[in-house]
């Protein structure tokens, strides 16, 4: 017939551990502040669960058995794993680790959520940050059902504020400037309004929210764009500029350097989009997940400013 499974009692082993340091029941006692009669009692209880003698009389004293001492020799493993996990526990309470997956728009990850990661790594090394691509639409549902912790989109495209499910933080407002090719009339003018390219063909995508930003851009600065060639990743839109196949709206962030490409900031009917990150209702505040979105607002500090105006020619 097998033997029956000892029962291992951690706070039990703890008051074992203190024995064979103080050396007596009553000392014990003082520093666990218990009486000596209930550490006899756990003591004896633990060698009951245990199915060993822990404890050997000699006169007043008592003195660990080889079985105590084999118990111990592999209790202080456990003792040192739970440490660390308390260590491991005291740092997630206070933020300091834990794993925070997000999902955040393609623009989005290299402007704001690479230098936020960057950041954590040196200020919050225990913080391990897991990026999904994801669109507006898909990120709220993951978000919603727990499968992402923050969701990065653009405020037009987020719940609304009274969404209870969501607490909302504008990260940025990222200026909209205007891609022409380099050779282009305007790309030294030293003034520039969206007014003054309404005759001009325009590259944008031929539905979703980044055709309604364009056509709502210009429709506010008063003319209807003419749409020249439909595009929607921005690589093939600034290739197309750069044939000097059309004009474009161009976010901030989304900018790429190419010497064929100038970036022109708007002087007047300077649109905008707001990103905004969302969490779960109190989710964010004091947890690690609250240490990303401050990572997030300090990258979309950095990540302000703008293209100059070329010199103007002559």
């Amino acid at each position: 017939m097998p033997s029956r499974r000892p029962e291992w009692d951690i706070r039990k082993l703890h008051i074992l551990r203190t024995l064979r340091e103080r050396g007596t029941v009553t000392a014990t006692a003082e520093a666990l502040r218990m009486t000596p009669s209930a550490v006899s009692q756990q003591l004896t209880n633990l060698s009951r669960q245990l199915g060993v003698e822990l404890l050997r009389a000699q006169g007043r004293r008592v003195l660990l058995t080889d079985a105590a001492r084999l118990v111990l020799r592999h209790a202080e493993a456990v003792f040192e794993q739970l440490e660390r996990a308390d260590a491991a526990l005291a740092a997630y309470v206070d933020g300091e680790a834990g794993e925070v997956r997000v999902g955040a728009f393609s623009t989005a990850v290299p402007a704001l959520v690479v230098p936020a990661v960057t950041a954590l790594r040196a200020t919050y090394p225990g913080i391990e940050v897991r990026v999904r691509e994801a669109e507006a639409q898909e990120a709220y549902e993951l978000l919603a059902a727990g499968e992402a912790d923050l969701a990065l989109s653009l405020a037009a495209q987020a719940p609304s504020a009274a969404d209870p499910r969501f607490s909302r933080v504008v990260l940025l407002a990222d200026p909209l400037d205007v891609a022409l090719p380099h050779d282009h009339p305007l790309a030294r003018a030293e003034r520039l309004r969206l007014a003054d390219l309404a005759t001009e063909p325009w590259i944008f995508g031929g539905s979703g929210p980044w055709s309604d930003i364009t056509r709502a851009a210009c429709e506010a600065a008063g003319f209807r764009p003419y749409q020249g060639h439909a595009a929607v990743g921005w690589t093939a839109i600034l290739a197309m500029v750069e044939a000097g196949m059309g004009v474009a709206l161009v976010p901030r962030m989304a900018a790429e350097r190419r010497d064929g490409v100038v970036m022109r900031e708007l002087s007047a009917d300077r649109p905008v989009r707001h990103v905004v990150a969302a969490v779960r209702k109190g989710a964010g505040e004091g947890t690690a997940v609250g240490r990303v979105v401050a990572a997030l607002r300090t990258a979309a500090a950095s990540a302000r400013g703008g293209p100059q105006a070329p010199p103007a020619a002559g």
